[in-house]
Protein backbone atom coordinates (compact mmCIF):
# COMPACT_ATOMS: atom_id res chain seq x y z
CA UNK A 1 0.00 0.00 0.00
CA UNK A 2 1.38 3.37 -1.27
CA UNK A 3 1.87 6.18 1.30
CA UNK A 4 -1.03 8.16 -1.18
CA UNK A 5 -3.35 4.96 -0.88
CA UNK A 6 -3.04 5.19 3.49
CA UNK A 7 -3.50 8.91 3.01
CA UNK A 8 -6.45 8.04 0.95
CA UNK A 9 -8.22 5.70 3.89
CA UNK A 10 -6.90 7.41 6.76
CA UNK A 11 -8.89 11.01 4.90
CA UNK A 12 -11.94 8.55 4.46
CA UNK A 13 -12.08 7.29 7.64
CA UNK A 14 -11.56 10.50 9.41
CA UNK A 15 -14.63 11.45 7.79
CA UNK A 16 -16.56 8.52 8.56
CA UNK A 17 -15.74 8.45 12.30
CA UNK A 18 -16.93 11.93 12.62
CA UNK A 19 -20.04 11.63 11.68
CA UNK A 20 -21.13 8.44 13.03
CA UNK A 21 -22.09 7.59 16.88
CA UNK A 22 -20.99 4.66 17.50
CA UNK A 23 -17.75 2.70 15.98
CA UNK A 24 -17.53 -1.08 16.80
CA UNK A 25 -14.01 -3.42 17.08
CA UNK A 26 -14.49 -7.03 16.26
CA UNK A 27 -12.23 -9.68 15.63
CA UNK A 28 -13.06 -11.45 12.50
CA UNK A 29 -10.42 -14.64 12.32
CA UNK A 30 -11.44 -17.51 10.47
CA UNK A 31 -14.32 -15.82 8.96
CA UNK A 32 -14.92 -16.93 5.24
CA UNK A 33 -15.67 -14.47 2.41
CA UNK A 34 -19.74 -15.92 2.17
CA UNK A 35 -19.65 -14.75 5.79
CA UNK A 36 -18.39 -11.59 6.10
CA UNK A 37 -20.87 -10.78 2.99
CA UNK A 38 -23.81 -11.76 4.78
CA UNK A 39 -22.47 -9.17 7.70
CA UNK A 40 -21.76 -6.81 4.68
CA UNK A 41 -25.49 -7.03 3.67
CA UNK A 42 -27.10 -7.26 6.89
CA UNK A 43 -25.14 -3.88 8.03
CA UNK A 44 -26.22 -2.21 4.71
CA UNK A 45 -29.51 -3.01 5.72
CA UNK A 46 -29.22 -1.19 9.00
CA UNK A 47 -27.40 2.06 8.09
CA UNK A 48 -24.36 0.30 9.53
CA UNK A 49 -20.84 0.85 7.56
CA UNK A 50 -17.93 -2.04 7.42
CA UNK A 51 -14.52 -2.19 6.98
CA UNK A 52 -11.61 -4.17 7.58
CA UNK A 53 -8.08 -1.99 7.81
CA UNK A 54 -5.06 -1.83 8.87
CA UNK A 55 -5.01 -1.23 12.81
CA UNK A 56 -2.40 1.86 12.49
CA UNK A 57 -4.86 3.72 9.94
CA UNK A 58 -7.67 2.93 11.78
CA UNK A 59 -5.83 4.65 15.01
CA UNK A 60 -4.50 7.30 12.79
CA UNK A 61 -7.82 8.45 11.53
CA UNK A 62 -9.68 8.25 15.40
CA UNK A 63 -7.26 10.47 16.85
CA UNK A 64 -7.94 12.94 13.52
CA UNK A 65 -11.26 12.34 14.85
CA UNK A 66 -10.85 13.58 18.08
CA UNK A 67 -12.47 10.66 19.56
CA UNK A 68 -9.38 9.60 21.68
CA UNK A 69 -6.81 6.78 22.23
CA UNK A 70 -7.54 3.45 21.55
CA UNK A 71 -5.55 0.47 21.54
CA UNK A 72 -5.75 -2.44 17.99
CA UNK A 73 -4.34 -4.89 17.96
CA UNK A 74 -4.66 -8.80 16.00
CA UNK A 75 -7.61 -8.89 13.14
CA UNK A 76 -10.19 -6.19 13.13
CA UNK A 77 -13.21 -5.53 10.99
CA UNK A 78 -14.92 -1.92 12.22
CA UNK A 79 -18.52 -1.48 12.42
CA UNK A 80 -20.16 2.30 12.31
CA UNK A 81 -22.93 4.14 11.95
CA UNK A 82 -24.85 7.15 12.52
CA UNK A 83 -26.85 6.29 15.26
CA UNK A 84 -25.04 4.55 18.58
CA UNK A 85 -27.54 1.60 18.34
CA UNK A 86 -27.50 0.71 15.29
CA UNK A 87 -23.59 -0.91 14.78
CA UNK A 88 -24.02 -2.05 18.40
CA UNK A 89 -27.22 -4.61 17.20
CA UNK A 90 -25.44 -5.61 13.93
CA UNK A 91 -22.02 -6.49 15.47
CA UNK A 92 -23.96 -8.67 18.55
CA UNK A 93 -26.53 -10.04 16.30
CA UNK A 94 -23.47 -11.45 13.97
CA UNK A 95 -21.62 -12.38 16.88
CA UNK A 96 -24.89 -14.48 18.26
CA UNK A 97 -24.71 -16.35 15.41
CA UNK A 98 -20.82 -17.17 14.61
CA UNK A 99 -19.67 -17.47 18.27
CA UNK A 100 -16.10 -19.15 17.32
CA UNK A 101 -15.09 -16.62 14.20
CA UNK A 102 -16.57 -13.46 15.06
CA UNK A 103 -15.87 -11.65 19.15
CA UNK A 104 -17.25 -7.54 19.67
CA UNK A 105 -14.01 -6.46 21.22
CA UNK A 106 -14.65 -2.80 21.70
CA UNK A 107 -15.79 0.23 20.35
CA UNK A 108 -16.34 3.94 20.63
CA UNK A 109 -19.63 5.41 21.46
CA UNK A 110 -20.26 9.02 21.60
CA UNK A 111 -16.37 9.71 21.77
CA UNK A 112 -16.49 7.79 24.75
CA UNK A 113 -14.28 4.13 24.60
CA UNK A 114 -16.25 1.67 25.49
CA UNK A 115 -15.83 -2.09 26.70
CA UNK A 116 -18.12 -5.34 25.56
CA UNK A 117 -20.70 -4.74 28.34
CA UNK A 118 -21.32 -1.27 27.20
CA UNK A 119 -21.49 -2.48 23.48
CA UNK A 120 -23.66 -5.38 24.05
CA UNK A 121 -25.88 -2.80 26.39
CA UNK A 122 -26.55 -0.30 23.77
CA UNK A 123 -27.26 -3.57 21.35
CA UNK A 124 -30.15 -4.75 23.75
CA UNK A 125 -31.76 -0.90 23.60
CA UNK A 126 -34.76 -0.72 21.42
CA UNK A 127 -34.36 0.95 17.86
CA UNK A 128 -35.13 4.22 17.13
CA UNK A 129 -38.22 2.87 14.99
CA UNK A 130 -39.20 0.94 17.37
CA UNK A 131 -39.25 3.63 20.43
CA UNK A 132 -41.31 5.51 18.50
CA UNK A 133 -43.90 2.95 18.13
CA UNK A 134 -44.00 2.77 21.60
CA UNK A 135 -44.26 6.47 22.19
CA UNK A 136 -47.27 6.61 19.63
CA UNK A 137 -48.56 3.52 21.44
CA UNK A 138 -48.71 5.72 24.68
CA UNK A 139 -50.23 8.55 23.38
CA UNK A 140 -52.87 6.80 21.93
CA UNK A 141 -53.40 4.61 24.73
CA UNK A 142 -56.11 7.23 26.23
CA UNK A 143 -57.69 7.80 23.23
CA UNK A 144 -58.05 3.83 22.53
CA UNK A 145 -59.76 3.01 25.89
CA UNK A 146 -61.84 6.31 26.14
CA UNK A 147 -63.22 5.42 22.45
CA UNK A 148 -63.53 1.57 23.42
CA UNK A 149 -65.71 3.09 26.99
CA UNK A 150 -67.51 4.96 24.86
CA UNK A 151 -68.44 1.78 22.43
CA UNK A 152 -69.83 0.24 25.78
CA UNK A 153 -71.62 2.53 26.40
CA UNK A 154 -73.14 3.00 23.73
CA UNK A 155 -73.96 -1.37 23.30
CA UNK A 156 -75.71 -1.17 26.93
CA UNK A 157 -77.87 1.68 26.12
CA UNK A 158 -79.29 -0.49 23.12
CA UNK A 159 -79.51 -3.40 25.04
CA UNK A 160 -81.61 -1.46 27.65
CA UNK A 161 -83.73 0.67 24.84
CA UNK A 162 -84.77 -2.93 23.58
Amino acid sequence: MTKTQKSEVIDFLTGEFKESQAIVVCDYKGLSHKELETLRNDARENGTKVQVAKNTLVTIAVKNAELGDIELNGTNIFLWSEDQISACKVADKFASANKEKFEIKSGIIEGQIADLATVNAFAKLPSREELLGMLAATWMAPVTNFTIGLDALRKKKEEEAA
